[in-house]
C-alpha cells in the first residue's frame, strides 16, 4: 500500500505528497480514506490560511475533517472494529480528563485536537490516517461512506437544533441557507418540527431549502425581512419561537433580533469573525441567546437521523471531485460564479485516479 496527504503549501495552493504510511498505535484504527467533505473552514484555509494561524510558521498545514472510509488495520487493544468495517470518524480528540470533558462539554475543551486546526493541523485528504478506536463510528450497512463523511456537518445542525430546544410544533427561522443552515434545516425537522422558514439571498440555496423541507423560503434581496415576517399575516407581534443565525453575518445577528418572540430563543450557529452588536432594549424579555460550537455526543443521534431516512444528506451533494482534482475543487469554492451553485463538495479519495493500492 502507498499513502499521500495534501498539504497547504501556501494560500490558493494545495498540494499533494507521498506520504509514511501510519501505524496504529493501542486503541487506533488505520482508516482508508475514501470519502471528505469540504467545510467552509477549508475553503476559509485555502483562500485565506487557517482561522487560527499555527505558532510555529514552518507548521504542514492539512485540510479536511468530514470523514469516513474503511478499516485497513488496527491496533493493539481495539475491540469494536475489525479490517474491512465501514466507518465514520468523528474528528476532535478531547482531553478525556479535562474538567470540561468530566462535565460533559468536551466540545469546548481547549485542549480538543481537532483535524485541520491546532495543535497538530493534521488534514483527512490523505489516503491512511490514525484514528483513536473511542472516536470512531460504525457505518449502518444502508449509508454510503460518502453520506457517512457529511455526518459531521450534519451533527453540526443537529447539536444546534438540540440547543434550540425545537420539538412539535416549534416556529423555527433559518437565516442563511448554505451547508450548515441546510443541516439545521433538517435537524430541526428530524425533531419534530414543521414550521420552518429559511432565508437566504440565493435562489439555488432556497431551492434546495424547499425540496428539503422547508414551509417557506424568502430571497432576502426582494422584500424586508423583519417586515415580512412580523406581518400580522406572519409571525405579527409575537415574533418568532426560535431563530437560527447560520451565515456567520453581523446583519444576520440584528435581524435575529428583531425577530425573536419574548421568551424565545436565538442560537447563533454561524462563525463571527467581527464583534457583533446586539440591541439588548429588544431582547429584555426573557429571550435566551445561545451560541453553538460543533456538536458534543451528537454523532449517534446523527447517524440514526440519517440511516433512517429523517435526514438527506445524499442530495446536498452538487459536486464530487477526484483526490488528484483537489486544487480544481477549492478553486471552484471560491470562484464567484461556480460557488453560488455549489450546495456541497465532496472528495472521492479511495478509487480516485493514482489512488489504487499498490501490492
Amino acid at each position: 500500500m502507498k499513502n499521500s496527504k495534501g498539504v497547504l503549501v501556501k494560500p490558493l495552493q494545495f498540494d499533494i505528497y507521498e506520504a509514511p504510511m501510519p501505524e496504529p498505535g493501542p486503541k487506533e484504527i488505520l482508516l482508508k480514506v475514501e470519502y471528505v467533505g469540504l467545510c467552509g473552514s477549508d475553503i476559509h484555509g485555502f483562500e485565506f490560511g487557517p482561522y487560527i494561524p499555527p505558532k510555529d510558521p514552518n507548521q504542514e498545514i492539512g485540510l479536511g475533517h468530514e470523514v469516513a472510509g474503511e478499516v485497513a488495520a488496527i491496533g493493539q487493544d481495539v475491540t469494536r472494529f475489525k479490517v474491512g468495517d465501514k466507518v465514520i470518524i468523528e474528528p476532535g480528540v478531547p482531553d478525556a480528563t479535562s474538567a470540561y470533558s468530566l462535565s460533559g462539554h468536551y466540545n469546548v475543551c481547549p485542549t480538543v485536537d481537532f483535524m485541520a486546526t491546532q495543535p497538530n493541523y493534521r488534514g483527512a485528504l490523505c489516503q491512511y490516517m490514525v484514528h483513536p478506536e473511542a472516536w470512531t463510528y460504525h457505518l449502518p450497512k444502508n449509508m454510503s461512506t460518502m453520506e457517512g463523511a457529511l455526518v459531521e456537518p450534519a451533527a453540526v445542525g443537529m447539536h444546534a437544533a438540540m440547543l434550540g430546544d425545537v420539538k412539535l410544533g416549534s416556529h423555527v427561522v433559518i437565516l442563511g441557507g448554505g451547508t450548515i443552515g441546510l443541516m439545521t434545516l433538517q435537524a430541526c425537522r428530524s425533531l419534530g418540527a414543521t414550521d420552518i422558514t429559511v432565508v437566504d439571498v440565493l435562489d439555488s440555496k432556497l431551492e434546495f431549502a424547499k425540496k428539503l423541507g422547508a414551509k417557506e423560503i424568502i430571497n432576502g434581496k426582494n422584500l424586508d425581512v423583519v417586515e415580512y415576517l412580523r406581518s400580522e399575516e406572519k409571525f405579527g407581534d409575537h415574533g418568532v419561537e426560535v431563530v437560527f443565525e447560520c451565515g456567520g453575518v453581523p446583519f444576520l445577528v440584528d435581524q435575529a433580533v428583531k425577530l425573536v418572540a419574548r421568551g424565545g430563543k436565538i442560537v447563533l450557529v454561524g462563525t463571527q469573525s467581527k464583534p457583533v452588536p446586539i440591541d439588548f432594549l429588544k431582547i429584555n424579555r426573557e429571550v435566551s441567546i445561545q451560541t453553538s460550537f460543533r456538536y458534543c455526543n451528537d454523532f449517534p443521534r446523527t447517524i440514526e437521523a440519517i440511516a433512517s431516512g429523517a435526514f438527506n444528506v445524499r442530495d446536498m451533494v452538487t459536486q464530487v471531485y477526484d483526490y488528484q482534482d483537489i486544487q480544481t475543487a477549492f478553486e471552484d469554492c471560491i470562484d464567484p460564479e461556480k460557488k453560488a451553485s455549489i450546495v456541497k463538495a465532496v472528495v472521492k479519495v479511495a478509487g480516485s485516479p493514482g489512488c489504487e493500492d499498490e501490492v
